[in-house]
């Protein structure tokens, strides 16, 4: 017994299959008894009581010779019976069915004198002879449609119910695919650290760990290339240093100009994988602060009011206070403004601030090159250019949009790039009033 119930807990399979057939045999039992009952009740005819039979003689007296019909159909109402009333001049019922043909019954027993006991199909009937009249009583007619109908709808209420419950069963069997779809949904968006639980040991317990293993795996493996990749970061700090340290030694020239400016753009680099990384930990910690952040937005983009191409800044006349880490929303700004000019063609750039249910909307608008529709979904991940090259004057190393990305997301909002190919681009940050607090373990 233990192993088969063990069986039935490891397998969903099982408890599947037992489910449907413990089903099918209710619906065969509700169905068989159902039937039974309604043909036993069709069937069943209860014997006439003795009682009334040796009370025929005062039945007979109340209704009287010749018959009072009033009599005769109260008496019928009150005994619950059928009454028919022949002679050769009249034939009454107090039922209009008629239901049993009385002509073709048979002998059974004498009561009295002028009383016999007859049957017909089974039944018991009694016949009376007196003043000349035929006096026939017998059970009235069984309303069976009435009784089949309260069989039938119950049965198929019981059937209901079996189904509801057959259905509540299998939905709670099958509610952890549920479960792993929500978890596999999370760790597909980059929340490597969601486990999901489940305490089954079937075959969708089997899948649950399998999943969960995977995310562990996963999470070591982008761990141990996180760690990497500050090691490597940190340990390029050093030489460059002593590189640029060299370089002031170096005579002027064109030269060192251009490795100067190498030097810079490798150090900006490091930089940006360093707070990419900080920012990508779920643990990362903004300093914020009160500010007001139109004013903060105009007092960062005043550096590009001079921009050949036009520059124009468009603020609400109320500006609200938000809590951000200014360092960060600064570097998103430049980041932000640059990629704006490096691609805008010289044509005009619009930033766009507005409020909206605790939120600022921050929107950075250029007339350039634009970004066409195939490069859109990656444009904002790490290291992705749409030009590979990565020559200076086409950008730099594709972290610039992917740090953005963080920064907003660190401050409870999001990014978002619409862009159309020569015609410009327009990038959308949303930022929370109050930043979110960091995970705790």
């Amino acid at each position: 017994m233990i192993p088969l119930l063990e069986n039935v807990k490891r397998s969903i399979f099982i408890r599947l299959l037992l489910i449907f057939g413990i089903t099918v045999i209710l619906f065969f039992v509700i169905i068989s008894v159902s039937l039974q009952t309604i043909n036993q009740r069709n069937n069943a005819i209860e014997t006439i009581p003795d009682y009334f039979t040796r009370n025929i003689e005062d039945v007979i007296k109340d209704i009287g010779t010749p018959p009072n019909l009033l009599n005769a159909l109260r008496l019928a109402r009150e005994l619950d019976w059928s009454i028919n009333i022949r002679n050769p001049i009249m034939r009454w019922s107090s039922d209009a069915d008629n239901r049993l043909d009385v002509d073709s019954s048979t002998f059974n027993r004498t009561l009295t004198a002028d009383a016999q006991e007859r049957l017909i199909d089974g039944e018991q009937i009694i016949t009376v002879q007196r003043g000349g009249y035929d006096f026939f009583l017998y059970q009235r007619s069984i309303d069976n449609n009435v009784f089949s109908s309260v069989v039938i709808y119950g049965g198929l209420a019981f059937a209901a119910f079996v189904l509801f419950l057959n259905y509540f069963m299998v939905n709670k069997l099958l509610n952890p695919i549920r479960q792993l779809r929500r978890g596999t949904e999370r760790i597909s968006k980059g929340d490597l650290g969601y486990r999901v639980k489940i305490n089954r040991q079937d075959e969708l317990g089997e899948l649950t760990q399998s999943i969960n293993h995977m995310a562990d795996s996963l999470q070591s493996m982008l761990e141990a290339k996180r760690q990497l990749l500050l090691a490597i970061s940190h340990e390029l700090r050093a030489p460059i240093t002593k590189a640029k340290l060299r370089l002031e030694f170096m005579p002027f020239s064109d030269e060192r100009k251009e490795l100067g400016e190498d030097l810079k753009e490798i150090e900006l680099l490091i930089s940006d994988l360093i707070e990419a990384e900080r920012l990508n930990d779920e643990h990362s910690v903004l300093t914020s602060e009160p500010i007001k952040f139109a004013e903060f937005v105009k007092s960062v983009t005043n550096q590009y009011i001079k921009y050949e191409g036009g520059f124009t800044l468009s603020t609400p006349v109320e500006d609200e206070e938000f809590f951000i880490d200014k360092l960060r929303i600064r570097l998103l700004l430049t980041n932000l403004m640059s990629n704006a000019i490096r691609h805008g063609e010289e044509n005009p750039i619009e930033v766009k601030v507005s409020f909206a249910s605790d939120h600022a909307i921050l929107e950075i608008i250029d007339h350039g090159e634009g970004i066409s529709a195939q490069h859109l979904m990656q444009i904002s991940e790490p290291f992705y250019r749409v030009d590979s090259s990565r020559q200076r004057n086409t950008g730099g190393f594709g972290l610039g949009l992917y740090l953005c990305r963080l920064i907003a997301q660190a401050h409870g909002g999001g990014l978002n790039i619409e862009s159309e190919l020569d015609v410009g681009t327009h990038i959308t940050v949303d930022l929370a009033r109050n930043a979110p607090e960091p995970e705790s373990d």
